[in-house]
């Protein structure tokens, strides 16, 4: 066992304090004792709709800055609201086993994307949701939604939106009821980068620490998820661009798909590529390329 418990910095909500468990619950299985230091984040009390928040990594840096002054060991963020952009001091040493990677959409009479009326009101702050429901439903009224998952299945219940679009890893994780609801077919609603995955960061210069949480790294998870970031980063689309990813491993071969889409959905881009798991930065570099000599770029400064 460790000679000192390992603290870990996590944002309050209840995912969040769900997902800080788990770690901990995974290092101590391992012989290691931990804490808890829970943090409040930008993005837990800005509630402006994301869409008009202009700071990266609402999410993540009071968590990362905690790592960083030595008040935490460890930082555990969802890993689709990490910025690719890294801290020179800290690194990510583990990404676990990612969870489901869909979406679920969430509305009080349990409908299907197909089965919701005509001009139904969907809450969904996502630009990356929206532009994907409008792109095949132009029908849609799609408004801001902010609040944690309960806040927005509430926000259903109440009757304020018809539906609401929701992670199926964070429902799954907190063990909500989704009150009806089926998983998005990913042909309709890729998901975005690194969504269902962990990301534990750990100072560089702390290797005991590093070494600990480096065990309950998944390769597979890993190389999937470096395809997405890469793409994204050589997308230069930040968290509000209309950009979906997703990458799987087949029969020892990793395969990405991706799309960028206009805001309003009347524009949808798509390519895909696939290669060695080894090649994971290469892959999404590559796919990145395909769809900025397509135009990606034009939707993406167009979001901004």
């Amino acid at each position: 066992m460790s000679k000192a418990a390992i603290r870990i910095a996590t944002r309050k909500s209840p995912l969040a304090l769900w997902q800080a468990n788990w770690v901990a619950d995974e290092l101590s299985a391992r012989g290691h004792a931990c804490e808890l230091v829970p943090l409040s984040s930008v993005g837990d009390s800005d509630l402006r709709p994301i869409t008009s928040a202009t700071e990266v990594g609402l999410f993540t840096k009071r968590i990362q800055q905690a790592v960083i002054d030595r008040q935490a060991d460890v930082a555990v963020h969802s890993l689709k609201d990490l910025p690719t952009a890294e801290f020179e001091s800290v690194h990510v040493s583990a990404i676990p086993p990612r969870a489901d990677v869909h979406d679920r959409l969430i509305s009080l009479k349990g409908w299907t994307f197909n089965q919701l009326p005509d001009g139904a009101l969907v809450g969904t702050s996502s630009r990356r949701r929206a532009a994907q429901l409008l792109h095949a439903r132009p029908d849609l009224q799609i408004h801001p939604i902010r609040g944690n998952v309960q806040t927005r299945i509430d926000q259903v219940v109440s009757g304020q939106f018809d539906a609401t679009i929701l992670a199926a890893a964070g429902l799954d994780r907190l063990a909500l009821p989704t009150i009806g609801g089926p998983e998005m077919d990913l042909q309709l609603m890729l998901p975005a980068p690194g969504q269902g995955a962990l990301a534990i960061e750990t100072r560089r210069d702390d290797p005991e620490t590093s070494m600990a949480v480096a065990a309950i790294d998944d390769a597979d998870t890993r190389n999937c998820v470096t395809a997405e970031r890469s793409l994204l980063r050589h997308l230069s689309g930040g968290c509000l661009a209309p950009i979906a990813a997703y990458g799987r491993i087949e029969e020892g071969c990793l395969h990405l798909s991706a799309v960028v889409l206009s805001v309003d959905g009347t524009v949808r881009l798509y390519d895909s590529g696939k290669g060695l798991p080894s090649d994971a930065e290469g892959i999404g570099q590559r796919v990145a390329g395909a769809l900025l000599a397509a135009g990606a770029d034009r939707w993406i400064q167009a979001a901004r």
